[in-house]
């Protein structure tokens, strides 16, 4: 059977959608990349905000058209939205076959039973260049913060085994990964439920492997420790990069969310990274009109954002999400109000970050190079800087090799983004 698979949403959805994907080859089904010639096809679906959640249901309509215009026989939707909305998908899109949870993967094995004796030893299937991989170290989430629906359908906060994590991380190296990419609702709460591990025990262990670089996602900066910087100073291959969502900068509006720090620790936490790696590339998110946000606590996130100069930023308007308790709250703000407050941040943030950028022209840099442009003919990679999808790409009108780390000289800002040039031939 050809079987066609579309995931949305975060990185966690990613490798929950390579490990289906392995499921369906192990049982030696082929994986088409044209929809209209799919037998099956997979929407792995997120709904962790309203657009989210959209986006989802429209992907799921327009891929069931190919039950009339192509090959398809089968639709099955999986990951959170059927956590979130089985009985809604069961009732209102009649063209969906099957339904699966996000703990459902292995039912894929009845689904699509062996058409052949086949072994495949991978027990996933990388959508992302062999280069580089996503390490997921745990699933779920007991933060219990206002407005987010992740601990419903994810369920409590459970980490993935050190033992486990670091043999799939083998996996990965053995496979072609030059860099480790860990993920998870929470990566600096890793080990709080197992026994002597933390995620600088993790560190020290990954560390040991034939890796290049080791990239830390979603850090929470409560848990931040000194521990933690500590093992991020020490260790070469762990790159000087954190993400680390602080979602707003008002301890009022902080409280109503149910986060638990407060602009003081966040700045004391940001001053410890800065001051223990000078080189470190801060990346945070916010939420803008958040419910009984007032003007006045807008400013102060404008001014937090100026005096902290983060590298990198993202902001969302709030999404008022059912079953949460932000969604209960009062003084809930206008939809137009959130998002000028979204593009006002984001106007703020882009003169921070070309400003960062023009003082980068001339510097010499290391860049994994991550693909080939055939539309524009150049080669993109990353810095140690930059995270895949989200953050800065540098651009080369040179032959080079994707997946090889080369020397760059920054030459020219490009919007987000930089060109270079190689500084020796290869």
């Amino acid at each position: 059977m050809k079987i066609y698979l579309q995931t949305l949403g975060c990185d966690k959805n990613r490798v929950d959608a390579e490990i289906a994907l392995a499921h369906i080859v192990k049982a030696g089904h082929t994986i088409t990349y044209e929809p209209a010639e799919a037998e099956c096809i997979i929407v792995n679906t997120c709904c962790f905000i309203e657009d989210a959640t959209q986006e989802s249901i429209d992907e799921i309509l327009q891929l069931a058209q190919y039950k009339e215009e192509g090959a398809l026989k089968r639709l099955v939707v999986m990951g959170c939205m059927v956590n979130r909305y089985r009985q809604e998908l069961m009732e209102g899109i009649p063209e969906i076959d099957h339904l699966l949870g996000t703990s459902d993967v292995n039912a894929l094995s009845s689904l699509f039973p062996p058409t052949e004796d086949v072994v495949i030893p991978a027990d996933r299937v990388l959508t992302t260049p062999k280069h580089y991989a996503y390490l997921r170290i745990a699933d779920g989430c007991d933060n219990k913060c206002t407005y987010c629906v992740i601990p419903s359908i994810r369920g409590k906060y459970k980490s993935v085994p050190l033992d486990v994590v670091v043999s799939e991380a083998k996996e990965l190296v053995a496979a072609g990964a030059k860099e480790l990419i860990l993920v998870a609702q929470d990566t600096t709460m890793y080990g709080t439920d197992l026994d002597d591990t933390n995620l600088v025990t993790l560190l020290d262990a990954l560390h040991e492997l034939d890796v290049e670089w080791i990239r830390i996602l979603y850090a929470y900066p409560e848990r931040i420790t000194d521990e933690i910087i500590e093992a991020m100073a020490k260790l070469p291959k762990v790159c000087k990069y954190i993400d680390m969502p602080i979602q707003h900068a008002d301890d009022t509006v902080l409280r109503r969310m149910g986060r638990h720090t407060n602009q003081e620790e966040i700045e004391t936490v940001i001053e410890k990274l800065r001051e223990a790696m000078p080189s470190v590339t801060l990346r945070t998110t916010l939420i803008s009109g958040f419910p009984g946000e007032m003007a006045k606590q807008h400013q102060h996130v404008l001014d937090f954002v100026e005096k902290m100069q983060f590298d990198r930023l993202g902001v969302f308007p709030y999404s008022k999400e059912e079953e949460t308790p932000a969604a209960r709250m009062d003084n809930q703000i206008d939809d137009e109000v959130k998002k000028e407050r979204a593009a006002e941040i984001m106007e703020l943030q882009q003169e921070i970050h070309f400003a960062k950028s023009e003082k980068k022209v001339g510097q010499v840099v290391e860049v994994l190079i991550d693909g080939y442009d055939e539309e524009e003919d150049w080669f993109y990679g990353r810095m140690e800087s930059d995270a895949p999808d989200v953050d800065t790409y540098v651009y080369l009108n040179e032959e080079v090799e994707i997946g090889d780390f080369v020397k760059v000289r920054l030459t020219e800002v490009y919007g987000y983004d930089f060109f270079g040039e190689l500084t020796e031939k290869q």
